[in-house]
This record gives C-alpha cells, sequence and structure tokens, in this order.
C-alpha cells in the first residue's frame, strides 16, 4: 500500500445497524456478540472498518440516537466486556472500528437533562436550549423538527420552552456552553482510550443554532408530499458558521491519537459540504457525501455531479461515497436488482472512500412494512418510515434468516430464502461474490485505492472514467441502461476486461471499444 495515504482512505467502511445485524441471544435484536460472531464473514468479504449505528445506553426513543449515557453500552446490546471483545477480536482480523457520535442532543433522561429540567437554578440548565415564549406568547419561533411538528416543547414547571431537533425526547444540547463542550469532549476520549478508530458523528451540521433564535424563512420551493421540516428554509438551525469551532474542537481531541478519523453525517449541497474539511483539512476527516442516494439513478445527473464534486474538492480533501445507509432507501430498491449491480461497481471504483450498508453486498431490498407496524418515530409521526431499509440481515434460508432464534424485532424480506449470505457465498454469479471480487480489485490495484480520476464523454446511458496510478490505467464503464451501449476510447488503444458485473468476461481481450451488455458495467486494464 502506498505510504502516503492513511487507512481510512485505502480502506472499505461497511455501516452495521445493531439492531438488525446479528441476534446471539434469541430475543429478535442484534446485539455486540452477534457482531463478534460474524467478524469472519467481514473479514472474508474484504471491508477495513466497520461503524456501528449507536449502542449507547438509551430509552430507544429512537433507536439509540436517544442517549442517556455516552460512556456505556445498552443492556439489550451487551456490555462494555462485550464491547472490548468485539473491537479486540475486529482488530486482530486487521479491521478498524468506529462508533457512531450522537453529540446535537441527548436523550431527555439522560442525567444532564433531568438535572437541568429541575429549574431555572440548575447548575445545568444552559447544558440545554431553552427558551422564554414569545412576546405575545407561544412558542419562541417557528423553528421545527425533523420528526414533525414544532420543535419546541413547553416545561410547564419552568415555564419555559426547551428546543428538540427531532423527538421531544431528543432535547438539543447547548453547545455554546464551555461545560457542555468539555464533557462531550471526555466522552470522545472514553471511547479513544480503549481503542476505538474514530467516529461517524451525527448531524454535525446541526450542532450549533442562532444565538438570536430568530425564525426561519419560508421555502419557496417547497411542494405538498415532501417532509414538513422543508416548508422553511433551516437559515438559522443548520451551517452555522460557529459549528467550525466545535468541530475543531473534536479534530483536535481525535489527533491527541494515532490513525482515528472523524466522518461527518451532513446533508448539504457540495460547495457547502467542501467548507467542513476545513482551511486545511484541520476539521473533518470525511464529510459524508450522500449524492449517490439522492440524485435520480441516470448517468445524465450522476455524472456532473460527481465531476463538479471532485472538482469542488480542495487539495488536502479526500473524497467518499455513501449508496446507502440506515435513514435512506436502499439502492436494489431504488435503482433496481440488476443496476444494483452497477451501482456496486460505481461506489467500489471512484475515487475516494466507500461506505458499503450492510446487507446491500446481498441487494436486500426495502421490506413493504405497513404502517400499523411502523416502528421508527419519523415514520409514525409524518408518515415516511425508515424501517424498510433497516429490516435483518439475511444470513441463510432457515427461520429467522440465521438473524435470530426468536421474533425479529422488523419483518424479514419475503424473498429472504433464496436471497441470503448462504445461497451467495459460493454462487460465482452473485452479487455477494461481484461485492468480494471488487473489494479484492481494490486491494490489488492502487489506481483503485488512491489513484487519480478522469472522466470520459461515453455518451448515453454510460458513465466512463479512469483511474490511473504508476501508469497502470484503468477504464471503468457503468452502463446505467437497459440497452446495449458501445464505448470507444482514443488512440487504438487495446485492454483486457479485469471484472465485469456480469462476471463472465474477466480476461476478454479488447480493442479500440467496449461492448457493454444491459446493466453491465467492466473495468478494463489499458495497454
Amino acid at each position: 500500500m502506498d505510504q502516503n495515504h492513511r487507512w481510512w482512505q485505502h480502506g472499505v467502511i461497511y455501516q452495521i445497524y445493531p439492531r438488525s445485524y446479528q441476534d446471539s441471544d434469541g430475543d429478535g435484536v442484534g446485539d455486540l456478540l452477534g457482531i463478534t460472531r460474524r467478524l469472519d464473514y467481514l473479514q472474508w468479504l474484504g471491508v477495513d472498518a466497520i461503524w456501528i449505528s449507536p449502542i449507547f445506553p438509551s430509552p430507544m426513543a429512537d433507536f439509540g440516537y436517544d442517549v442517556s449515557d455516552y460512556c456505556g453500552i445498552h443492556p439489550m446490546f451487551g456490555t462494555l466486556d462485550d464491547f472490548d471483545r468485539l473491537l479486540a477480536e475486529a482488530h486482530a482480523r486487521g479491521m478498524r472500528v468506529l462508533l457512531d457520535l450522537v453529540p446535537n442532543h441527548t436523550s431527555s433522561e439522560h442525567p444532564w437533562f433531568l438535572e437541568s429540567r429541575a429549574g431555572r437554578e440548575s447548575p445545568r440548565r444552559d447544558w440545554y436550549i431553552w427558551s422564554d415564549p414569545a412576546p405575545g406568547g407561544g412558542r419562541p419561533n417557528n423553528w421545527l423538527s425533523y420528526f414533525g411538528g414544532p420543535a419546541w416543547t413547553w416545561d410547564e414547571a419552568s415555564g419555559q420552552y426547551y428546543l428538540h431537533s427531532f423527538l421531544p425526547e431528543q432535547p438539543d444540547l447547548n453547545w455554546r456552553n464551555p461545560e457542555v463542550q468539555r464533557a462531550m469532549l471526555d466522552s470522545l476520549r472514553f471511547w479513544l482510550d480503549r481503542g476505538v478508530d474514530g467516529f461517524r458523528v451525527d448531524v454535525i451540521w446541526l450542532m450549533i443554532k442562532d444565538a438570536e433564535l430568530r425564525d426561519n424563512p419560508p421555502n419557496p420551493e417547497y411542494r405538498e408530499g415532501q417532509a414538513p421540516i422543508n416548508s422553511l428554509l433551516q437559515t438559522y438551525t443548520a451551517d452555522q458558521p460557529e459549528v467550525f469551532d466545535i468541530i475543531r474542537m473534536m479534530r483536535g481531541v481525535l489527533d491527541e491519537y494515532d490513525e482515528r478519523v472523524m466522518i461527518g453525517e451532513i446533508y448539504l449541497p457540495t460547495q457547502r459540504l467542501m467548507a467542513y474539511y476545513g482551511q486545511t483539512g484541520e476539521l473533518v476527516h470525511l464529510p459524508f457525501n450522500f449524492q449517490l442516494i439522492l440524485l435520480p439513478w441516470q448517468a445524465e445527473s450522476i455524472k456532473p455531479a460527481v465531476d463538479a464534486y471532485e472538482a469542488a474538492l480542495p487539495s488536502f480533501g479526500w473524497p467518499n461515497w455513501v449508496l446507502g445507509n440506515h435513514d435512506q432507501p436502499r439502492i436494489a430498491s431504488r435503482a433496481g436488482e440488476a443496476q444494483a449491480r452497477v451501482a456496486a461497481m460505481l461506489l467500489l471504483t471512484l475515487r475516494g472512500t466507500p461506505t458499503v450498508y450492510y446487507g446491500d453486498e446481498l441487494g436486500m431490498p426495502n421490506v413493504d412494512i405497513p404502517p400499523e407496524q411502523f416502528q421508527d418515530p419519523q415514520g409514525i409521526n409524518i408518515g415516511i418510515s425508515r424501517d424498510p431499509s433497516r429490516t435483518p440481515m439475511q444470513w441463510d434460508a432457515g427461520p429467522g434468516a440465521g438473524f435470530t432464534t426468536g421474533q425479529p424485532w422488523l419483518p424479514l424480506a419475503p424473498d429472504y430464502s433464496a436471497r441470503n449470505v448462504a445461497a451467495q457465498r459460493d454462487d460465482p454469479r452473485s452479487l455477494l461474490t461481484l461485492h468480494r471480487r471488487l473489494l479484492a480489485l481494490r486491494r490489488t490495484e492502487p489506481a483503485l485505492t488512491h489513484g487519480s480520476y478522469v472522466p470520459l464523454d461515453a455518451g448515453g446511458d454510460v458513465l466512463a472514467y479512469v483511474r490511473e496510478a504508476g501508469g497502470r490505467r484503468l477504464l471503468v464503464a457503468l452502463n446505467l441502461g437497459a440497452q446495449p451501449q458501445r464505448v470507444p476510447w482514443a488512440g487504438g488503444q487495446r485492454g483486457q476486461v479485469l471484472l465485469s458485473t456480469h462476471l463472465d468476461r474477466e480476461g476478454e481481450a479488447v480493442s479500440e471499444a467496449l461492448e457493454l451488455r444491459p446493466d453491465e458495467g467492466a473495468v478494463v486494464a489499458l495497454k
């Protein structure tokens, strides 16, 4: 490997939603011992790091994103000893472990909030954002919650409102308070001292709000059917200038340790996203780039977005790509089963660090869950549920899909008996095999791990680009359409197919042009 790049630049990150990955005790909910049990699979697959969604103590109003103790493990997931074992076992296999940090808000049952809520004179009153009613009565301003309704809840005992960007059970911390800063930074050190390799930081761009609590302006582009939060521009509740001071503090803590990484969840346009790298790369190592999740699955949409992102990156900014996560519909449902193969090749051959969402390596689809069975508070409150993309991992065709011996917390996909790890592991044409082959190719080809990126204008439904390192040039051509496509290149060059999404063309010689079948992508070594 190139010694000039860090592990998180070479590596592939794999997101685990712990409730849904592997249950070890039959209660229908995944846990840490379950993840440890599956580390051999992850090593076989070829991932370099696992990111685990929140496992801290929590009342589970938002399934762990309402933290009641930043320095512990929820009993549902196990114990600190279980976590230490998982960390040691992962490290023994050469894999890193990232935790999901939730610094914008705590649970309303966190001792800090209970003390803050005890009265206006509480020493921790200013640890959260409290406000008197508006001059004419009612809420302090028009801010809305991402989960529906106002972002303010009335506290009868103290005669003030408190702010919550999400559920009322998730009050926002006041990051302008130095005591909050110290307490939260200490929680980072707690996990870093145990050996955690970094953090994915939840809603990092929301951590500071306007000090004057000014109203957000209406969004002129809001359309009926969108989430209510989109009816307002988040002018005073997101992406505030002071947030960079907080991120700089957090990054400073990580820099006290060797080879740790900070990834930021940031839903912002490309140009604003770049600001989160900092002036010299001193802020977020990887501001999550969600374009492949949010854009229509069309070459004419994706190509200019990729090129614009590459052009916008500062010289010190390392790119990254995300195809799915626990908040968004799965790629197999967004793009279709055939295009899920092309999407995998795109994700794992673009320049930068890719994140793979658990189950996407199998082509797991969204699972149709009726509203009366929603678990997700967002789905219950505004009808846009994230449950369909959080269903249990499909390990085998047995009862419980090999995930649990009990009743799974969310319904299994109807096709789990055919779409599972056991069925795909030894199938040379399976999507799982394709993922493993792509991951292996990344490891052996410096052009894919850290090489340059040069876009090609292939036209039609084709995305094409060349990755190059040390004189080795790889053409990546991806047909995002249902018709055959011809991809020419200049200079009369010849090439050899290294990998096709159809897994049937390895070693094929090509000259002057590459013929792509419908829904096919290929990596070609140019000579």
